[in-house]
């Protein structure tokens, strides 16, 4: 049984910082891209930044030189380091993950939960 967890989410003043965290967990045999998304209130889901297997990062152009993908295949844990963190960066944040898992299952896209981030001004 796989799962995708988030983790880190919460409240920060315009300017600050925080660190979100995505552990996938269950019988993986193998993860291929991962990413984090957005959705705020009213608005469509949006992918925030990718990164794959073997590191290399895309981001939307909102967030360049602000956030910050990762990942630790030994941990199959993706991150996002977010600074500079502005009002317009709330929202409900979900992390994506490409897994392949042992047996019959065929590779497909696992979610998260979701984590909310809230800056305040």
């Amino acid at each position: 049984q796989v799962q995708v967890v988030e983790s880190g989410g919460g409240l920060v003043q315009a300017g600050g910082s925080l660190r979100l965290s995505c552990a996938a967990d269950g019988s993986i045999y193998r993860i291929f891209d991962m990413a984090w998304y957005r959705q705020a209130t009213g608005e469509q889901r949006e992918l925030v930044a990718s990164i794959t297997k073997g590191g290399r990062t895309n981001y939307v152009d909102s967030v360049k030189g602000r956030f910050t993908i990762s990942r630790d295949n030994t941990k199959n844990t993706v991150y996002l380091e977010m600074n500079s963190l502005k009002p317009e960066d709330t929202a409900v944040y979900y992390c994506l993950a490409d897994i392949e898992p042992y047996g019959l299952e065929p590779r497909k896209d696992y979610w998260g939960q979701g984590t909310q981030v809230t800056v305040s001004s």
